[in-house]
């Protein structure tokens, strides 16, 4: 087999992997294109933060503070706090990937990085391609885009009442992301229940009322994070040498 046909081989075997990645993503997608339109941006504008961003719950936040009028400080920080584990996914796939790919290709399928993406990416058996990674995140990338173009450009033909009862969506969707691990690790829970309620806390007690909405995101995520490592440590099990 050539190499022409080993990168389109790769190439179509990432796809088909992404593409169940791709369906999931056009619903949660619709919704931000809905909550975009919905706080007075165009659907253009819309359409391109989903083309130049693949972050969604950082995209949220983000597109949200800027419906609010927030700083390019406030905004920047939200939404650095919000991905900042796409950099530690990142980290670890550059263990997986093939030591031939350039800075420049890592560069274009790290755009793609997500968490499903990862999820995917991790659990191939030996090294990743480029081609394969090309694959992997392209129909995620249309499907976010296209979601987001059918949610902002249907947003005004919607009653309202309608446009305004999908805006639930959206918090079914953290729901969704929180509940499961929450319910397999109390610690999990407990750190979710801390930033809670430190959110709560710097929203209605006067005191803090000068603190804005995104930097009391920033700071309960990373009070509640750090409070749980300090409380709840992962503890490292030492491996068990075998005599050979």
């Amino acid at each position: 087999m050539n190499k022409s046909q080993t990168k389109i081989n790769d190439f179509v075997y990432g796809f088909k992997k992404g593409t169940p990645i791709l369906l999931g993503y056009i619903p949660v997608a619709f919704t931000f294109g809905l909550m975009a339109v919905g706080g007075g941006l165009h659907p253009l504008m819309a359409v391109f933060i989903s083309l130049t961003n693949l972050t969604s719950a950082g995209q949220f936040a983000g597109t949200n503070l800027i419906i609010q009028g927030a700083g390019y400080l406030e905004i920047a920080l939200t939404t650095f706090v919000i991905n900042i584990r796409y950099m530690l996914m990142s980290l670890s796939l550059s263990q997986k990937i093939d030591p031939k790919i350039t800075l420049w290709q890592r560069l274009v399928f790290g755009f793609g990085i997500t968490d499903e993406t990862f999820s995917v990416a991790s659990m191939e058996k030996g090294r990743l391609s480029y081609f394969y990674m090309l694959g992997l995140i392209a129909g995620p990338i249309f499907g976010w885009s296209f979601g987001t173009a059918l949610g902002a450009f249907t947003s005004s033909a919607l009653p309202e009442s309608l446009s305004n009862a999908m805006g639930i969506a959206l918090f079914a969707m953290f729901i969704a992301i929180i509940v499961p691990p929450a319910k397999k690790s109390r610690p999990v829970l407990m750190i979710v229940l801390i930033s809670v309620a430190i959110n709560l806390a710097l929203k209605y007690i006067p005191l803090f009322s000068f603190i804005s909405s995104g930097f009391a995101i920033i700071i309960s995520t990373v009070l509640g994070a750090g409070i749980g490592a300090a409380i709840w440590p992962i503890k490292e099990e030492n491996p068990v040498l075998k005599e050979e």
